[in-house]
């Protein structure tokens, strides 16, 4: 029997630069085999050195796009950054208890690269009480783990599960605890299921072209859940894209500042 090839929505915001956020997921998704959709948040004005400024549209607006979406094509699964603010997270919240998509990977997005703010303060625990419940995955850096939970990051791989797992007991059916803050000479993730905590390592590629690395690990996670046998594949499998991604980037030349992984290295 053949599968139809996996519809996966987007649920995030715009990067004009093109190396993070909806640009980032939907070239991730193309790459991997998934038909891209999207519904978008937040218009950023950025680029390589940092963003500029951010409009964010009334989030009316953003569940007329949901409902557009949900109400004629199948959804596949579900990948969620960037959210700007409270009643946007509420938004997106509703549409999916409505809806109810099998897989949905939320990326919990609070500060870019350049270190501007993505999520208002005030949309933290929206995000943490209503939003993560709902989540097949999600997949947080140690800094924004340790803002959902109110604590000091991890500095560890012992204190990294024991974080994952509070975060599980939240409500999320699982979590990825990403490892790229660690001082370790490589970037080991801990996935955090109801079966236990699995280890998956990976090498730290030492290159500056790291821009949109965490949308795109999630998006490539959100567009593999469908085509695998279970997350510990789609996500293992996604960790390998992603580190070609970022070891082929020096072909591309974009921008002057943190430059943007490259997506389709296995076909140009």
């Amino acid at each position: 029997m053949t599968h139809p090839i996996p519809n996966v929505l987007t649920i995030a915001g715009s990067d004009s630069g093109g190396g993070a956020g909806i640009q980032a997921d939907l070239k991730a998704f193309s790459a991997l085999g998934a038909y891209g959709l999207s519904v978008i948040t937040a218009l950023t004005a950025q680029n390589t050195r940092g963003v500029t400024a951010i409009h964010t549209p009334d989030a009316s607006f953003v569940t007329a796009q949901l409902d557009a979406v949900f109400d004629d094509i199948r959804i596949d699964a579900v990948k969620i950054g960037m959210l700007a603010n409270a009643d946007v997270v509420r938004a997106v919240a509703a549409a999916l208890s409505r809806y109810r998509p099998l897989h949905v990977v939320l990326d919990t997005v609070m500060i870019s690269k350049s270190n501007h703010a993505l999520l208002a303060p005030d949309a933290v625990a929206a995000l943490r009480d209503e939003l993560l419940p709902l989540a097949t995955l999600i997949t947080p850096n140690l800094p924004e783990a340790a803002a959902l939970l109110n604590v000091a990051a991890a500095e560890d791989e012992d204190a990294m599960v024991r974080q994952g797992e509070a975060l599980r007991a939240l409500g999320a059916r699982a979590v990825l605890m990403k490892g790229g803050h660690l001082s370790s000479a490589d970037s080991p993730d801990w996935l955090i299921k109801d079966s236990g905590a699995l280890r998956l390592g990976g090498p730290r590629v030492p290159l500056k072209n790291t821009h949109g690395t965490g949308c795109t690990l999630s998006s490539s996670i959100a567009a593999l859940l469908p085509q695998r046998d279970s997350l510990a594949t789609a996500t293992a499998d996604a960790k390998l894209y992603l580190t070609g991604a970022i070891e082929q980037s020096t072909r591309l030349e974009v921008g002057h500042g943190v430059g943007p992984v490259h997506h389709f290295f296995r076909w140009w």
